[in-house]
């Protein structure tokens, strides 16, 4: 049984650092858009006037969601996975 719940946590691991790297990208994409936004100027900025201003924004604004959505997906992933294995090596325990 051991051997069991040791290659599950191991499958698990690898999981949650594909998971990671998945998250790492997106925050990348999210760092450089806020780096963009940071670049504009302050007054008369050309958007393509304010239709162009309001589609500029919401696409940054959807991409912080997505990458905060991502993070919290992650956060719940891992405390399955948590729950999970904790259950498992409880059990061991009780069974040896």
């Amino acid at each position: 049984m051991q051997k069991t719940v040791t290659e599950m946590m191991e499958h698990i691991s690898h999981s949650n650092r594909q998971l990671a790297r998945v998250l790492e990208a997106e925050r990348h994409v999210t760092v450089r858009l806020s780096e963009i936004v940071q670049a504009l100027p302050d007054e008369n900025p050309v958007f393509g006037g304010l239709s162009g201003l309001l589609e500029n924004s919401q696409a940054v604004a959807q991409n912080i969601v997505a990458y905060l959505n991502s993070f919290a997906d992650l956060q719940e992933t891992i405390a399955a996975q948590l729950t999970f294995v904790i259950r498992q090596m409880k059990e061991v325990e009780e069974d040896e």
